[in-house]
């Protein structure tokens, strides 16, 4: 198994903070111009979609860490791929592609290096700051190079959520967690992007983010980078999110006995390693 010291760490989150913002603004910038036409959406399900920005971002993602670290693997949401046996790029080339579609502003790039069952990198563009967030295991969180941390809400009621929701689970279960944060006195939000909930969390504007079910490239990124942050984040191992998938737990450390049934209710019982 291969590893890697912090220099060549700190080169990879380098090269994916630099195509994250470049992609991103490009991405940005052709959905500000463009005519419904030219986005060339296809629909992979109910509420799921691909446009011809996600194809183009995820190609250009690939080739400029490949180019730069030949050895790596690469596996992305459109176009796939496999962990290698070292290190591996997960990538979700917009996260929030419904949002993206309708101009809404909360979508991001997510990009995550991964490698013997630990996130070692994060990388979060987030069109509605124009900005960067980055991680690398054990060297803190940072946006455009300042650093974050995770709110220090301790009373539920000024505590803010954002619950994400997939198809893939059943709604009634995300009813029944709004009702329990409400009856609590957390206010919650919806935004469509698991990438953005989880920074917003780990730059402390929100105190949490849950979702039952997610794709490894929603969340590694995210994940990371909550964790440098000081956030308290449950989700499966590593092997099993990029399998399986799963639901993540991301809430600010003075609310976790709060939310420990949120924990309960989705199964966890150990983060991964971050």
């Amino acid at each position: 198994m291969t590893s890697f010291d912090i220099a060549s760490l700190k080169a990879r989150a380098e090269a994916a903070i630099s195509v994250a913002r470049e992609v991103g603004r490009a991405a940005a910038a052709f959905r500000a111009d463009a005519l419904p036409e030219t986005l060339a959406v296809e629909s992979k399900g109910t509420q799921d979609f691909v446009t011809v920005a996600d194809k183009r971002a995820e190609g250009a993602i690939r080739t400029a860490l490949l180019d730069a670290f030949p050895e790596d693997a690469f596996m992305g949401e459109e176009g796939g791929g496999v962990a290698g046996e070292g290190g591996t790029w997960v990538v979700d080339p917009i996260d929030g592609t419904t949002n993206y579609i309708r101009g809404f502003r909360h979508w991001g790039v997510s990009i995550a290096f991964v490698a013997a069952g630990e996130i070692l990198v994060g990388v979060i563009y987030d069109a509605a700051q124009d900005k960067v967030f980055h991680a690398i295991r054990g060297e803190g969180a940072f946006k455009d190079g300042t650093a974050i941390k995770a709110s220090t809400t301790t009373d539920p009621g000024h505590a803010i959520a954002i619950l994400g929701h997939s198809r893939r689970t059943d709604f009634e279960d995300y009813l029944a967690v709004s009702r329990r944060l409400y009856d609590r006195g957390i206010d919650y939000r919806r935004m469509g992007a698991a990438a953005i909930g989880l920074v917003r969390v780990a730059e402390g504007i929100s105190d949490l983010y849950y979702e039952r079910q997610l794709s490894a490239w929603d969340m590694l990124a995210g994940i990371l980078i909550a964790r440098e942050a000081g956030v308290e984040v449950s989700a499966p191992m590593l092997a099993e999110m990029i399998a399986r998938g799963g639901p993540v737990v991301a809430c600010t450390p003075g609310l976790a006995a709060e939310l420990a049934f949120l924990v309960e209710a989705a199964g966890l019982s150990q983060a991964p390693a971050a």
